[in-house]
């Protein structure tokens, strides 16, 4: 897979300190694919990044580890109706006053 990443962790392993005894390249993969997804990037990019074949392997390594679209859609859609109803309260208030 990637013997080059693989045999430099095996030499790095007593050279760094706080690394775990069963530290593997894969693991630094896995912290990549954490990182770009906590940082906010798009499905399309993490597995481009990953150089992974599809999204479909993203999604099915790592899909928990995005956020819930729906507390994201449903707060987006709480926003749009607070504004409106915001702005209808004060059209209201304008008509009734003037």
């Amino acid at each position: 897979m990637h013997v080059a990443g693989e045999a430099a962790i095996r030499t790095a392993r007593g050279t760094v300190p706080g690394l775990p005894d069963g530290f593997r390249y894969h693991d630094l993969w896995h912290y990549l694919a954490s990182l770009l997804i906590a940082s906010g990037a798009d499905v399309k990019v993490v597995p481009a990044r990953l150089r992974h074949a599809s999204t479909k392997t993203t999604l099915d390594c790592y899909g928990h580890l995005w956020p819930d679209s729906d507390d994201s859609t449903r707060a987006a859609v709480e926003s749009v109706f607070q504004a409106r109803s915001a702005d209808g309260m004060r059209s209201s208030v304008s008509f009734t006053s003037g």
